[in-house]
């Protein structure tokens, strides 16, 4: 069963079968149940960001309100530490991680075992290039 709010389950009881709408029409959008694709969220701050900027500027040439231009200044550095905490959470990985690096000398070390048992270092190395390429899904 989907998930539905508790307004929508009562509604669904309520009607009999085939006379209501289907499932996918009673399941609200994924906004309201507080999802929000990245790609979206990005969007959203570059929004804030340019709307912070402008406040700032514009408030400099008409007011010269310092209270509204430090607001509008903080509001924009929050919306940017939020962006990069959001953007850190959802790649798994803290920000300026070195799993890569642990990983890369993780491989080496296989590599260089490999190659000490007797394998071809140059065709070892062909293949984890290949491997590279193909996962990061680029053909040929």
């Amino acid at each position: 069963m989907t998930r539905l709010h508790r307004a929508d389950r009562r509604r669904a009881t309520a009607t009999p079968a085939g006379s209501g709408p289907t499932g996918a029409d009673r399941r609200a959008p994924d906004w309201q149940h507080g999802c929000m694709s990245l790609s979206t969220f990005r969007v959203a701050c570059a929004l804030v960001f340019a709307g912070g900027i402008v406040t700032m500027i514009v408030t400099s040439i008409v007011s010269n309100n310092m209270g509204v231009m430090v607001t509008a200044g903080l509001v924009t550095a929050a919306a940017a530490l939020v962006l990069l905490a959001v953007s850190s959470a959802t790649e798994g990985r803290p920000v300026g991680s070195i799993t890569d690096d642990i990983a890369a000398e993780r491989l080496e070390r296989r590599i260089e075992a490999l190659v000490s048992t007797g394998v071809d270092e140059r065709a070892l190395r062909d293949l984890v290039r290949d491997s590279i390429r193909l996962g990061r899904g680029a053909h040929g």
